[in-house]
């Protein structure tokens, strides 16, 4: 026998009416996914937004229409490496205690930049020091700017918007664990079902045929 062979239509048709088996494996992975974030949480992420305005409208007499994209790239990237800038995260490491390496592994976060606002994500399992993160790297960020700003065009406008009083919570939700585990219980199952033959949906089928 095949294991690897493709599923037949009565395979299929066997696993859609054994709906009991696939409820079951939704509750069973919800309740192991609650299981997962209760033991394992995730760390906390606060927010710190700083709105960035390169106010196109004014470069437009300067720049052809067709390079207003290359000019908003250009100008983004820029501010970007300012972001990760040795010098922009030793003053966060400074003001918070944690080594810039650190920062760069994964604890600081920058939104997709564009014009508009950027967010300031930090990560870390105690809530306090995660909003020191989030705040102390949109100012440094704001501030470092500023000296650079010979850099950048003259018509870009770096404002902070949230520094303070930031939102802070799960990096996760206990929902999306739930839903993440009763996924992956119910494609395992799936999986079992049509890879081992001797595996019995019969008991799954007749049960929910009796309850019809």
């Amino acid at each position: 026998m095949n294991l690897l062979a493709p599923p037949t239509f009565d395979d299929l048709l066997r696993l859609l009416r054994a709906w009991r088996l696939w409820l079951t494996g939704a509750l069973l992975g919800g309740l192991l996914g609650m299981a997962v974030y209760a033991l394992f949480p995730p760390n906390y992420r606060a927010r710190a937004t700083v709105v960035v305005d390169f106010n196109v409208e004014q470069s437009w007499p300067e720049i052809p229409d067709r390079e207003v994209f290359y000019f908003l790239d250009r100008e983004t990237r820029k501010l970007v490496e300012v972001a990760w800038a040795d010098d922009t995260l030793q003053v966060v490491s400074a003001q918070t205690g944690v080594q810039v390496a650190r920062l760069r592994s994964g604890t600081l976060i920058l939104s997709q930049p564009a014009d508009g606002g950027w967010h300031f994500y930090a990560q870390s399992d105690d809530p306090a020091l995660a909003v020191r993160l989030a705040s102390a790297w949109a100012q440094a960020f704001t501030d470092k700017a500023a000296t650079l700003a010979n850099q950048f065009t003259p018509y870009l406008v770096i404002t902070p918007a949230q520094l303070h009083n930031l939102p802070v919570g799960r990096a996760a939700s206990l929902g999306s664990y739930a839903l993440a585990g009763a996924g992956l219980l119910m494609t395992f199952l799936a999986l079992v079902v049509l890879v081992f033959p001797a595996f019995r949906l019969s008991h799954w089928v007749e049960a929910g045929r009796e309850s019809r």
